[in-house]
């Protein structure tokens, strides 16, 4: 990881940090009407995908297919949602967001649907405890 990396500051003020990969960090987003975990490869100026050396991309999606199949199991959800859009957030970051039939948003983006639900004390202990084998799974 790079010592020059920072994390955007928007990303740190909408999300917890729940722990680190060989390439990224993984945080929680607070919005606790659903599971969603982002990606944030921690290296300094990259904004798309394609900029990452290959052997970094590759890492890239083998965390992203880790994390999406281990939160889907844990979760039993209906869709997993992935994207790395950056419209407001340049730093390249991955969302994942566990999507059931009937949420607040379905069959539509998450994006805008609602003004975010924060996590109460209580209710992000429980998150990070279910994460917590899914973080191991990341190792």
């Amino acid at each position: 990881m790079s010592q020059e990396f920072e994390l955007h500051e928007r990303l740190a003020a909408d999300s917890f940090l729940l722990g680190r990969t060989r390439l990224c960090e993984v945080r929680l987003m607070n919005e606790k009407t659903w599971p969603w975990v982002i990606l944030v490869p921690a290296i300094a100026g990259i904004r798309e995908i394609y900029e990452l050396p290959e052997a970094q991309q590759q890492r890239l999606m083998t965390e992203s297919s880790t994390l999406s199949r281990a939160m889907m199991e844990a979760f039993e959800g209906d869709k997993m949602n992935v994207a790395a859009l950056g419209n407001m957030v340049p730093q390249l970051h991955v969302h994942h967001i566990v999507r059931f039939e009937g949420d607040p948003a379905w069959p539509g983006p998450v994006w805008g649907t609602q003004t975010p639900v924060p996590y109460e004390e209580s209710g992000l202990a429980r998150m990070k405890q279910a994460l917590e084998p899914i973080l191991a799974s990341l190792a």
